[in-house]
């Protein structure tokens, strides 16, 4: 299975790069299953429901949240109703939606996808992830219930991240990180034969801070205050991500390749 993950979308940038690429990539790479991170797409904070209609006709099948899964209003109520976007697991038991679900993709094959957030660095206390996905993986096993898992790990801490891929090493087809927004150079497939990538950046522009405008962040830095609200950065968009293939038998990865198409990051596709 040809699997490609995309990292947080930003913006209006990011959701033109996705928009306007995604239908492209699907066909020229065989494509069979796509999931995007699409938590910042929204001005930079949460997705309305408008834009993840956006973002699924684009071509993905799934949409994974983060922290700041509900910062757009109309989300609590509309991921009621769309199984195919997904919060984090570890949000409080009483949050709306999901964090995990088994798709469907072609040829009667079956995807587990679940993301969780990281507790170190984090604002919030969330609950802890390192159980929360061993449950899903444990009742959903590759090679059996489904032909491939994947998890986003949603987390600032690289040591975290790295520790959830070990944890999910060989019970996972990719664990790949989201939420920093600056990609990762350590694309690999582990012992186990998870592929892994700490972070797989954002798609986004790269002229910016972090996905930002650079006016205001700067100031604050240099002056430790603040005079406007971030605004996301709208030159032209980076998609960043990884592309990974797996064996249908037993759901491990065969091959993992990181992707950086257009914008400032330039073309280094697989």
């Amino acid at each position: 299975m040809r699997i490609l993950f995309l990292g947080d979308v930003m913006g209006r940038a990011g959701r033109a790069a996705v928009t306007g690429r995604l239908p492209g990539l699907r066909r020229d790479w065989r494509l069979d299953f796509v999931v995007v991170n699409a938590e910042n797409a929204s001005a930079g904070a949460g997705l309305t429901g408008e834009h993840a209609r956006e973002l699924l006709a684009a071509g993905a099948d799934c949409l994974t949240l983060g922290d700041h899964a509900f910062d757009q209003k109309d989300m609590a109520a509309f991921i009621e109703g769309e199984p195919r976007i997904l919060r984090p697991l570890n949000f409080a038991r009483t949050a709306p939606g999901r964090g995990a679900r088994v798709f469907d993709a072609p040829g009667g094959r079956r995807v587990l996808v679940a993301q969780v957030l990281g507790r170190v660095f984090m604002k919030q206390p969330f609950d802890d992830p390192f159980s929360e996905i061993d449950a899903v993986l444990r009742a959903n096993p590759l090679g059996g219930a489904v032909q491939a898992a994947i998890v986003d790990v949603h987390a600032e801490a690289t040591s975290e991240k790295m520790g959830l891929g070990h944890w999910c090493d060989g019970r996972a087809s990719l664990v790949v990180g989201t939420h920093t927004h600056v990609p990762t150079a350590d694309t690999q497939i582990l012992e186990g034969g998870t592929a892994y990538q700490t972070d797989a950046g954002m798609c986004g522009d790269y002229d910016s801070v972090i996905g930002m405008d650079k006016l205001e962040p700067m100031r604050r830095f240099v002056t430790g205050m603040s005079r406007e609200r971030f605004t996301p950065a709208t030159g032209e968009a980076t998609l960043a991500g990884i592309l990974v293939e797996t064996d249908d038998r037993t759901g491990r990865a065969l091959h993992a390749h990181p992707v950086r198409s257009g914008g400032r990051l330039g073309q280094a596709l697989p």
